[in-house]
């Protein structure tokens, strides 16, 4: 074991918000110790970045804010101090310009994360910042110093201040495992219990269904469900069929509701709409046409433009009564229900629900039961869809803590 003993900001976890606290606090000039449980920082930022790094979304603020639901107020405030166009401003400051693609969501130009990452680390070392690779935060010891396991063994590192941005529980082999739940409640801060967001939902699919259409698209279509407090609502997009049930865009914009419905119920209702363009009362009529010797399911390719993927799904819960009736079947087509029995596992899932309630933390995210102690990015108990929210909102957060950090030193 070793001893360190360092008056610097200590920041535990090297994503986004991690990072972010750490270039805050050195514009405010506090020397910061950077530690990461993995050999690098940022590695669940470049995953993010492989298909391309939604960095953040275009639409106005007002409506940017209401994909946080529930916690839409909190993290609003964060927003005001780093919204959307402040971070394509910080992008642009690293040399990375961005731009706006069709559905709103912002993008480098170049579309990767990794350039980004570089010249983001290269101003940080350059700005002071010292990394410390391969220490796993353990908790505290009796005396408030930091407990890390570390290549050598157990290191402890006594800090002034610290700043926690340890992420959530989703994607654990990149370094965010949830570990750092029992020795924070053991301090007596306040979690939510940690779930799964932004993740697919299973239904009982039929072998036939899971085997020849796992993977496949479902494009224009309306979903319809009960909120958490029991009101209608819709939403049009897209989702995947998967072999274990359904996900994509639209899952996840709708999964928190989904989610609550599930933990209450023990399962969830999801209508979805698939021919949204044909009013339900027409559609009955071009079914009900006579269609000769056309196989049915043909007939609701040419009658109802539906795809070999929504047909699957028709034929799969409509039964022989209602494929038979023009009526029924144009009901089911534009409300085909589907059960949800449960939201995929946590380590499966793009991001985490849950974390310290930030009923827990005071204006600069500091822990009200541990003072000098700051918390920031996906382990605080918010949620929000894919689409740029989840990032921007990290990097916000981060801003904040470092922040709040730098000025609880200063003091």
């Amino acid at each position: 074991m070793t001893q360190d003993s360092s008056p610097r900001l200590a920041i535990v976890g090297g994503g986004p918000a991690g990072l972010m606290a750490a270039e805050a606090a050195c514009a405010d000039g506090i020397q910061v110790d950077l530690y990461d449980a993995m050999g690098s920082v940022g590695r669940k930022f470049l995953l993010a970045g492989k298909g391309g790094l939604n960095l953040t979304h275009g639409e106005p603020f007002a409506r940017f804010v209401e994909r946080y639901g529930e916690r839409r107020g909190e993290v609003a405030r964060w927003l005001r101090a780093f919204d959307a166009d402040a971070l394509r401003d910080w992008a642009r400051g690293l040399g990375v310009e961005t731009f706006v693609g069709s559905s709103g969501r912002v993008f480098p130009a170049d579309m990767k994360a990794a350039p980004l990452l570089r010249r983001w680390l290269h101003r940080l070392r350059a700005a002071g910042v010292t990394f410390h690779m391969h220490h796993r935060w353990l908790g505290w010891t009796g005396g408030g110093a930091l407990r890390f396991a570390a290549a050598e063994g157990e290191r402890i590192v006594a800090a002034d201040a610290v700043v926690l941005a340890l992420g959530g529980a989703s994607w654990p082999k990149l370094g965010s495992d949830g570990a750092w739940v029992a020795p924070l409640c053991d301090a007596g801060v306040d979690i939510a219990p940690l779930q799964s967001a932004n993740c697919g939902f299973e239904i009982a699919w039929s072998e036939h269904l899971r085997t020849r259409f796992a993977g496949a698209p479902l494009k224009s279509v309306v979903a319809h469900w009960l909120d958490r407090h029991g009101i209608a609502q819709a939403r049009q997009g897209e989702c995947v069929l998967s072999e274990y049930g359904i996900e994509g865009s639209l899952v996840y914009a709708i999964g928190a509701d989904l989610r609550e419905r599930v933990a209450r119920d023990g399962g969830a209702m999801l209508h979805l709409d698939l021919a949204p363009g044909i009013p339900r009362v027409a559609l009955a009529e071009r079914l009900a046409a006579p269609r000769g010797k056309h196989s049915l399911g043909d007939w609701l390719r040419r009658r109802a433009h539906l795809d070999a993927a929504k047909c699957a799904l028709v034929f799969e819960v409509a039964d022989k009564v209602a494929l038979a009736d023009p009526v029924a079947l144009a009901a089911r087509i534009k409300a085909l229900p589907l059960t949800l029995r449960a939201p995929r596992p946590l380590g499966e899932a793009i991001s985490t629900a849950g974390g310290v309630r930030l009923e827990a933390l005071d204006e600069h995210l500091m822990l009200r039961a541990r003072p000098g102690t700051f918390c920031a990015g996906e382990m605080l108990d918010w949620e929000a869809p894919t689409g740029g929210y989840l990032l921007t909102a990290c990097f916000a957060s981060g801003l904040l803590a470092g922040r709040g950090a730098a000025r609880w030193l200063q003091q």
